[in-house]
């Protein structure tokens, strides 16, 4: 920032919220470059502002963000897919030995690549007070104004975004079932059974692989499973839970994260596979210690 804007009380207190209003737009948007261009908007915004009319600058701030997010959202302008901005989804990592907190597990705090994908089939203003409401904990009367409605008709949009998003989520089996899928599908990759795999993938799976090279997409069970023969190796990696769903954290002999996978089973299926193999993006993570 210029030395200028560094004195500038209005851009200290603008840039003591901007990590949250990205978080914001980020959530609704799913999208790092929308989110951005929303922040700016709303620095641009603020500065043509008389900020001495403004009593509370992060609530002014939030309804700003939420009501262009909105916009972009009703405009059909947001990128949801956050394979397509080439980013790596947010993973909260423990390993499976470790107490797993029960709020790991819950909707609010996934605020991955699963959610994001669940919130892009909500509505815009649905997707907007389950991620103001549930996730960053602003009051049903500030997302009302923010969504121009009363706030008991916030409250049922908000309650009924947060049903469809817990039904899309819930999982079809316990963790325990997930995992011995999970189990399973590494141990036909390993021992290279390429129709026990076919019978472990969801027709429809999707493989998301974060590698050195680049982000590669897989669609499709025999395109996966053909695949994870040659991966194997995953299967000395370390039992995980990512995002409260199962996953595998593999090292090198000198404890440099190799590898991080983390899986979607629904009705006993692998739907979901998301891979990170770029020691770039492992570093980004905040992966727990070898066992």
């Amino acid at each position: 920032m210029p030395e200028a804007h560094r004195t500038d009380p209005v851009s200290e207190a603008f840039e003591s919220h901007r990590d949250r209003l990205r978080a914001i737009a980020y959530r609704v948007l799913g999208s790092h470059a929308d989110a951005e261009d929303v922040v700016q908007e709303a620095w641009l915004r603020l500065s043509r502002q008389d900020s001495g009319t403004i009593d509370n600058l992060g609530g002014w701030l939030t309804t700003v963000v939420g009501r262009i997010s909105l916009d972009v959202l009703r405009a059909g302008r947001a990128r949801p897919q956050v394979a397509l901005d080439d980013q790596l989804p947010e993973f909260t990592v423990m390993l499976h030995d470790a107490p797993v907190p029960e709020d790991l597990v819950t909707l609010g705090d996934s605020v991955g690549l699963a959610l994001l994908t669940v919130l892009d089939a909500l509505r815009p203003d649905e997707r907007l007070a389950f991620v103001l409401h549930d996730v960053f904990a602003v009051p049903h009367g500030e997302t009302a104004r923010i969504l121009g409605k009363s706030a008991d008709a916030t409250k049922m949009l908000t309650s009924r975004a947060r049903k469809k998003v817990q039904v899309a989520q819930r999982p079809a089996s316990g963790g325990h079932q997930q995992r011995e899928v999970v189990q399973a599908f590494l141990a036909a990759a390993g021992n290279g059974q390429f129709e026990r795999l076919l019978q472990l993938l969801h027709p429809e799976v999707k493989l998301t692989a974060h590698t050195p090279h680049g982000q590669f997409v897989t669609l499709g069970a025999t395109e996966v499973a053909t695949r994870a023969k040659t991966a194997g190796g995953a299967a000395q990696g370390h039992a995980a839970t990512v995002n409260g769903r199962p996953g595998v954290i593999s090292w090198s002999e000198t404890g440099t994260p190799l590898a991080l996978l983390a899986f979607t089973v629904t009705d006993g299926r692998i739907t979901e596979i998301t891979a990170v193999t770029d020691p770039a993006k492992l570093a980004l993570i905040n992966l727990p210690d070898p066992a």
